[in-house]
Parts: C-alpha cells; sequence; structure tokens
C-alpha cells in the first residue's frame, strides 16, 4: 500500500498496514487532529491481543440457512428466572432452531424508550440477568447487540459528568447557543431539540435529537469515538458478533445543514468496519437509519460500509398492499431495487419494536396513499407517532401491531391470520436475510394496555408475554398455534433452497395488481422459484405461460407439495395465498461408492478393461503425429465436431432456462418466453409473451 507518511509503495506487516488505514479514515473525520498518534490510539482501543486478521471483502456471512429473531431481553418471563433464560428456553422449544441469529434489544440499565436511553453500556440490566446469559446466547446463535451511537441517557455518568464539568462526559456533549441556525435540522421527533442543564458555569444548553432524556453524543471529539470503539471490542468478548448502529444517520452535526447522512458519518461507518474485521472477520455491522429508501441505501457505500441495512421501505408498502390488495407500488419500488453486492445484503422485516415507519415509503406512496393507509390503521386501532416538517406535523410512524394491522374487514379472524402469514411469506422469498419480531411468533394484537401504561405510542407493539401466557395462548387460541406452525414450515422449506440464498438472483415479475410475485434463481443457475402471493381477499387465475415453466422439468409447489401441470392453461390462487414453484429436487447430501453391488464392480471392471484393449488396438493402427491428434480425420471435420459439442453444451447449460433480454423501451429487462438465446450477446433467436419487467436490476443474457 502507499504509506501515508512517505508517499512510497511498500510492504507493511499487519499492525502497521491497519494503522495506516485507519489513518486514512481519521484524516477525513478529524483533520486538525494528530492522525498519526490518535490512530494508534484507536488500533489499541480495539484489542487485537496481537493478532490482525485479513479482511473478508466481497464475502457473504450468511446463507439461506440464516434468519434473525427480534427480542427484548424481558420479551418472555417466568417466575423465579432472569428473563433471558426464559427467553432462551422458550426460543429453543418454540421454534425448534430455526433461527440461526437472533437480536436483543438492548439489554442495558435504562432510563426510557425501553432501553434505547442507556445508562452503562458495559452492564447488563440486572432485572434482565448478567453477562454469562448473554454469553450464553451467543454459544447457541449468532447474537446481535445494539451499540447506541447517536445519545445515552441523561442519568448516565457521562452526562452527570458533564453536568458537573468533569472528564471525560464533560467532552462528550454538544452545547448550543442562540447563534447557532438549526433552521435545517432534520429530525423524527417534534419535541424541542435544545435541552437546558445546570452547571458550574451557569445553564447551558444541550442538543437531543430524539428526547430531552436521550442526549445526543459529540462525536466532534475522537475521544467519543474512541470510547465507542472500546465498547465494541468489549462486546465482542461476550460474545456480540452482529452490531446494530442505531440511529447513526444523526451523528454528526454540522450547523447550517441538515445533520443527517454527512460524510463523515458514512466515514466513521468505514472506519469501523476496518477495525473490527481485522478484529473478528466474520462479525456483521448493520446501519439502522429510518429514511428515505435513498439515503438508506447509502450505507451499503462500496460494499465498505454496512453489511447489512434494514429493508425499511418494505414495512410499509407491505402492509399498503395487503390492505388495499393492490401491489402497484411494491412492484415500483422492487424494480428500482439495487441488487447487494457480494458482501452486503438486506435485512428483510414486516414490523419490528419500533412500529412501521412511514418516512421510507416518501416518494413511492403519494401522499393521498399513505392518508388512506393511515386512516384504515386507525380503525384498527393504530396510532400515529409524527414529526415536524415545516411547522406542521406529519405522520412519521404507524405505531400498530402487524396482526392487528392485517385485520380484515369482514372480521374473519381466518382471513385474518392467511394475510398475516402472507405478509411473512413475502418476506421470505425476497432477497436478504429475513427477521421476525418476537410477539409476531404468537400473533400477538394492540398492547393497548402498555400504551395506557407508558404513555407511549411504541408500546403498542412491545408486549411482555409469560410463558405460562404463552403456552394458554397457544393452545387455546388455535388460530395463533396455526400459525405459528405454518410460520415454522415456511421457514423449514426457505432455508433448504438455494434460490433463496439472501444474494441469489431476483427479478419482479407482472401479473395483475392483486398478485405480488417474483423469480428467484440460485447463485449455481440450478433451482429457479417462482413466488406467486394473492393479495386480494378473491380467487385469482394466473396464465401459467406468463410463468414461463419450461417444458420437460417437473414443477412443484414447495408450499403445498403439488406438481404443476406445465401444460395447464391457469393457476388459481385462493385467497391470500402463496406459492413458491420450483424445479429443483435437492440432490442426496451424500455420494459414496460403498453401496455398488458385486455385479456392479464386475460390470464396471469388464467396461474398464475393454476400454483399455481398444485403446491399445486403436494405437497400433496411427501412424504418425497427425493420426494422433486428429484421430485420423481431417482438420475441418474435427473443428466441425468440436463447435457442434460446444453448442450442445450450451444448448443444456443456457437454453433450458428463462431467458432474459433487455430490449424494451425505457432500459426495461423483461423476461420472456425465451427458449433459445444467445448467452454472451444481445440477440434472442424468438421470444414470446412479455411478463415481467424490471428496471434498473442487474443485466442477466441466458
Amino acid at each position: 500500500m502507499i504509506s501515508a507518511i512517505t508517499g512510497r509503495h511498500v510492504q507493511l506487516d499487519p499492525l502497521s498496514e491497519l494503522t495506516e488505514r485507519v489513518v486514512e479514515h481519521l484524516e477525513r473525520i478529524y483533520p486538525d487532529e494528530n492522525t498519526h498518534a490518535l490512530a494508534k490510539r484507536f488500533v489499541s482501543a480495539m484489542d487485537y491481543g496481537g493478532k490482525i486478521h485479513s479482511a473478508l471483502a466481497h464475502t457473504n456471512l450468511w446463507t439461506e440457512r440464516d434468519a434473525v429473531v427480534i427480542c427484548y431481553g424481558n420479551s418472555c418471563t417466568a417466575p423465579n428466572e432472569a428473563p433471558l433464560a426464559t427467553l432462551a428456553r422458550v426460543l429453543h422449544e418454540r421454534t425448534e432452531g430455526l433461527f440461526s441469529m437472533v437480536h436483543l434489544l438492548p439489554f442495558f440499565p435504562y432510563s426510557s424508550d425501553d432501553g434505547f436511553s442507556v445508562i452503562n453500556y458495559r452492564q447488563v440490566n440486572e432485572s434482565l440477568g448478567g453477562w454469562e446469559d448473554i454469553t450464553r446466547f451467543s454459544k447457541q446463535y449468532r447474537l446481535m447487540g445494539d451499540l447506541v451511537m447517536n445519545h445515552c441517557s441523561a442519568r448516565s455518568q457521562w452526562f452527570l459528568q458533564y453536568a458537573d464539568n468533569q472528564p471525560p462526559g464533560a467532552g462528550y456533549f454538544i452545547e448550543m447557543d442562540d447563534t447557532m441556525d438549526v433552521s435545517q435540522v432534520v429530525r423524527p421527533r417534534s419535541s424541542p431539540l435544545a435541552k437546558p442543564v445546570r452547571t458550574p458555569a451557569g445553564e447551558k444548553f444541550v442538543w437531543c435529537t430524539f428526547s430531552h432524556d436521550q442526549v445526543d453524543l459529540n462525536y466532534a471529539n475522537p475521544e467519543t469515538l474512541l470510547e465507542m470503539v472500546g465498547i465494541i471490542a468489549f462486546y465482542l468478548d461476550q460474545g456480540i458478533s452482529i452490531f446494530r448502529l442505531d440511529a447513526v444517520a444523526y451523528i454528526w452535526k454540522v450547523i447550517g445543514t441538515s445533520c443527517v447522512n454527512l460524510p463523515e458519518t458514512h466515514e466513521i461507518i468505514r472506519l469501523l468496519r476496518t477495525l473490527v474485521a481485522r478484529r473478528a472477520p466474520e462479525a456483521i455491522l448493520i446501519t439502522e437509519t429510518n429514511l428515505p429508501n435513498r439515503e438508506n441505501l447509502s450505507y451499503f457505500g462500496n460494499a465498505n460500509e454496512a453489511h447489512w441495512i434494514y429493508n425499511f421501505t418494505l414495512p410499509p408498502l407491505v402492509l399498503h398492499a395487503l390492505t388495499f390488495g393492490r401491489a402497484t407500488y411494491l412492484n415500483q419500488w422492487m424494480m428500482s431495487m439495487p441488487p447487494a453486492q457480494d458482501g452486503t445484503a438486506y435485512l428483510n422485516f414486516v414490523t419490528s419494536h419500533d412500529g412501521i415507519g412511514l418516512r421510507p415509503a416518501e416518494g413511492i406512496l403519494p401522499e393521498a396513499e399513505l392518508e388512506a393507509l393511515v386512516t384504515t390503521m386507525k380503525t384498527r386501532g393504530g396510532l400515529i407517532s409524527s414529526r415536524e416538517l415545516d411547522g406542521r406535523l406529519v405522520p412519521y410512524e404507524l405505531n400498530i401491531s402487524l396482526y392487528s394491522a392485517c385485520a380484515d374487514e369482514s372480521g374473519c379472524r381466518s382471513l385474518q391470520r392467511k394475510k398475516f402469514l402472507l405478509a411473512h411469506a413475502i418476506m421470505f422469498g425476497l432477497e436478504g436475510v429475513p427477521a421476525v419480531y418476537f410477539p409476531s411468533l404468537f400473533s400477538t394484537e394492540n398492547a393497548t394496555h402498555r400504551v395506557e401504561a407508558t404513555a407511549h405510542n411504541r408500546a403498542i407493539n412491545r408486549p411482555a408475554w409469560t410463558e405460562e401466557g404463552v403456552n394458554a395462548h397457544l393452545e387455546a387460541e388455535s388460530e395463533a398455534a396455526q400459525f405459528l406452525d405454518d410460520l415454522k414450515s415456511l421457514m423449514a422449506i426457505r432455508r433448504r433452497q438455494p434460490a433463496f440464498h439472501p444474494n441469489a438472483t431476483q427479478f419482479t415479475l407482472h401479473l395483475g395488481d392483486p398478485v405480488f410475485a417474483f423469480w428467484r434463481q440460485s447463485r449455481n443457475r440450478e433451482q429457479s422459484i417462482f413466488c406467486l402471493h394473492n393479495l386480494s381477499g378473491s380467487p385469482i387465475d394466473v396464465p401459467q405461460n406468463s410463468l414461463n415453466l419450461i417444458d420437460g422439468e417437473r414443477w412443484i409447489d414447495l408450499l403445498s407439495g403439488e406438481s404443476i401441470d406445465g401444460y395447464s392453461k391457469s393457476l388459481v390462487l385462493a385467497p391470500y395465498q402463496s406459492c413458491w414453484i420450483t424445479n429443483w429436487n435437492p440432490p442426496p447430501s451424500k455420494h459414496k461408492m460403498t453401496g455398488l453391488s458385486a455385479l456392479d464392480w464386475w460390470v464396471i471392471g469388464v467396461y474398464l478393461t475393454g476400454l483399455i484393449g481398444f485403446g491399445w488396438w486403436l494405437s497400433r493402427s496411427q501412424e504418425s503425429a497427425e493420426d494422433y491428434f486428429l484421430g485420423g480425420e481431417g482438420s475441418w471435420t474435427l473443428v466441425h465436431r468440436t463447435i457442434d459439442t460446444g453448442n450442445s453444451m450450451l444448448n443444456q447449460q443456457y437454453f433450458r432456462r428463462p431467458g432474459l433480454c433487455s430490449f424494451c423501451s425505457g432500459g426495461r429487462l423483461d423476461l420472456v418466453a425465451v427458449r433459445a438465446c444467445s448467452s454472451f450477446g444481445h440477440d434472442c433467436a424468438h421470444h414470446t409473451g412479455v411478463s415481467s419487467v424490471v428496471p434498473s436490476r442487474r443485466i442477466l443474457y441466458l
């Protein structure tokens, strides 16, 4: 690499190379600091223990077998037992190992917002358990923990030090005064930005993006970032390997700007990626950036920032599609989404502890559609959280249980369960890693009693189950028990399909407004899955020629187990039904020769003996080197046969797959009924019946 000190190409030892890379990051974040001295402190804070690993660039650290469950430490409790221990047991008993990753929402001592106002980052809330419980989780699952970067509790030791003008907290917070122009600041809340604080030097004001109990940290001070790096190293020691960077978009402030998504923010994430990758190559960074879609996508960087980003636009669009029975806006958004590069992936979810954000749908759902969705959710018991924009309050988030949001107009609980399951089926099929919210496992309805107890809208979707309550609910509520069984079946099927790898190919299909459909193909191109979802309460006929099911291959619906006849004219989808139609049969897991009989071995022996004898006889008739290389035939005959063989191989490998051609106007890629397309060019031999439209994805010629 090029030395930041000498400017020359040099071969550096791992420690020196890492330090040089850290210097490059720090020069963009803190240009006025002594970045070389500072870099050594950052490397020391990460505590490499003398072993620095190589970073795994563009390497996928996940497969189709991975799925996340999102939990609070006290999501499920039992008498006389630490809630973390109860949660571990319930997950084991009720999900049967279907989740490979657990996201434990903040489990630290806190003062508000159910954990997101952290008092001490290095302690476990004693009401939940201890670090031994966290370590136990990390041995059973890949464990995701929150790094609440933007702010800490007003009751934290750091803030108490600030109020008393004592180090290190005295420099950890952002002071404000009347001269600051904060008119351009973008915030997700409508509370006052400045919090008054009494100090020995008199009253001061500090910056609070979210609430006055959540005071923003000052990353313009490198000591603050150093503190966070040390905390990451500590979490790695405790077994946490996936880091959710909470509210990270807001961490850097520049007066006169929006103070969101600033260049320094992205550089800090790149710095953290560099530091973490050299200590734990299989660790994952995920950015929590609940923002409009384009801004959210920027946190992939060039596969050098977040490994994962939350697919924040998915929940409001899926809810809109299910509510109104139309895939129009869901399709438009899907067609605009870029594929994640290797080494990055989307984290898909349809509901979470934070409700359903509406900002990610800005510019996708028209204002009238947003208003209709908000109005409908209110009739189903939902609440609305707002933010201030241009002097007025606008909806920011829907606070509602997804199960309650899926209520059917008829009041039919069976249809409600089918819609709820359909939302998860859509998520499981899409490109990315799926994440399921713990209360959804039990079809949890609006927890209005918690809103009344806490006076916080988000509490409506943050219920507290007891183990006894879960058992009684699943025994007494047949719909809830049936949903859990169906969900587990979906997950078990999904994790066996190579085409559902988080980075496998995906294209959108257009089969009419009531049907949301897409095509997945495995990375080795052996498996195709057509994912069809009826968003309406009526049966839908889907013409099978629109799917281009290749003749001669066996097609089955993975969900029903039924064979699909490629010669049928249509496929009927029941109300809120999903189909995963595939051509792939998994091969045996092991291939051994030990199962051959004595007769088998005798036949193989005779064949090999004959082959060797024929070769010996043939060699006697060859009189020259030309005979040996051309087999006694002319050069042009051999060329002809070589070309013919190559064409046969191309036919087998490429022509028996759905064809894709980019010949349509508007720069679209269309999935068409193709039987012969060049793998290396733009021309199609013939095509009929365009059935899907996919702009701005990846160009693929088959």
